[in-house]
């Protein structure tokens, strides 16, 4: 088993034990990105944030261990800034 082979399997175990807070961590990182570039690119890094959990989701072959989520709020909303909201 080469390195790649290594790498992938220790991400799809990462995955698959801490698939929930993988998932808030890259849509807090996209909330982040898009606060820092004032919300310009809001919808790419929404589509790389999914994209980025889809293809760690999926390398056990089934999508099951990264929660959906909806997608971001780096498009804005009432809650994009963190968990501050009815304050």
């Amino acid at each position: 088993m080469g390195f790649m082979d290594d790498m992938k399997d220790k991400a799809q175990d990462a995955t698959d034990e801490h698939g929930e807070q993988i998932g808030q961590g890259i849509d807090k990182a996209g909330n982040m990105a898009d606060e820092k570039t004032g919300g310009k690119y809001g919808d790419q890094i929404d589509s790389g944030g999914e994209k980025l959990k889809d293809g760690l989701d999926g390398l056990d072959g089934q999508n099951d261990d990264i929660g959906g989520g909806g997608g971001g709020n780096a498009g804005g909303g009432e809650n994009a800034g963190g968990d501050n909201a009815n304050n």
